[in-house]
């Protein structure tokens, strides 16, 4: 990836970050405020911590997009009364997912009617982002989750890939739900420069977060972080320069995991920046 792609793509970045107890301070140490922060959501701890970090963040100036899914909604009251929390904070952006509870909360079992709902209640977010899978779900086929897409285009306004280690396999994901008609633009999901022995503490801890959940059903991607030159964010990133950079994948930026290393992921952002800059 050249230069100047490289730099735009780490100026159009969001930091997923987890509503654990520190996230705050660590946020406000170590992020600008110009910089996207998305709030995961846990089906154990549920809604409130999400909502209740974002209206703390965006209270100190950030933008913040938080995670809505659908099966953590018990009905149309509470997707109601979410939307009107949010919007008194000035949330604009919320992303929706269908979420990991085994059993919805409500009659929600996925994204699409939440969205519809949304549409009904005149649309109160500017944006609203549905999730993509590059590599395949764990539970649905790949031509369904793409279908999903295409279904849900007429009510979001973008996708967040899902965690990828592999360019060609990305490359392949966007070229085919271009080739599908998806004309949404797409944030690449990233996973930052993260520490294994971190990465394994998160992950058995009770409700972290969606993106290490997801993480512990692809054990193998563990050992991506555990082999010395396993994985790199830089080097995925110039691997697929390809794919991110042709005006026909529609890239908007990168979403980054964090898994709530928060300021090594900003410092090695700003490495980079200043070795390409």
């Amino acid at each position: 990836m050249g230069a100047e792609a490289l730099r735009a793509m780490l100026a159009r970045v969001r930091y997923e970050v987890l509503p654990a107890e520190a996230t705050e301070e660590k946020v406000l140490a170590d992020v600008p405020c110009d910089i996207v922060l998305t709030v995961t959501a846990s089906p154990v701890k549920g809604l409130e911590p999400t909502l209740d970090l974002t209206e703390r963040l965006t209270a100190h100036g950030y933008r913040v997009v938080p995670h809505v899914p659908a099966r953590l909604l018990r009905d149309d009251a509470h997707l109601k009364d979410v939307a009107e929390r949010l919007r008194a904070a000035g949330v604009d952006d919320v992303f929706v997912p269908a979420g990991d509870s085994g059993r919805p909360a409500g009659p929600y079992e996925g994204a699409l009617p939440v969205l519809r709902r949304l549409g009904e209640l005149a649309r109160p977010f500017a944006h609203m982002g549905i999730t993509g899978y590059p590599e395949s779900h764990p539970f649905i086929h790949d031509d369904i989750t793409i279908q999903a897409m295409w279904d849900k285009r007429a009510h979001a306004t973008y996708i967040v890939s899902n965690l990828c280690f592999d360019p060609r396999v990305l490359g392949d994901w966007i070229a085919r739900i271009r080739c599908r008609g998806v004309t949404l633009p797409v944030y690449v999901g990233v996973a930052g420069p993260v520490q294994r022995a971190r990465l394994l503490s998160l992950a058995t801890k009770i409700g972290v977060g969606e993106s290490t959940r997801f993480l512990t059903r692809h054990p193998s991607w563990f050992l991506r972080f555990a082999m010395p030159g396993g994985y790199a964010p830089e080097r995925l990133l110039r691997r697929g320069a390809e794919a991110l950079t042709a005006t026909s994948a529609g890239v908007a930026g990168l979403h980054l995991f964090t898994f709530n290393q928060i300021a090594e992921t900003e410092r090695w952002r700003r490495a980079l920046l200043d070795r390409i800059g």
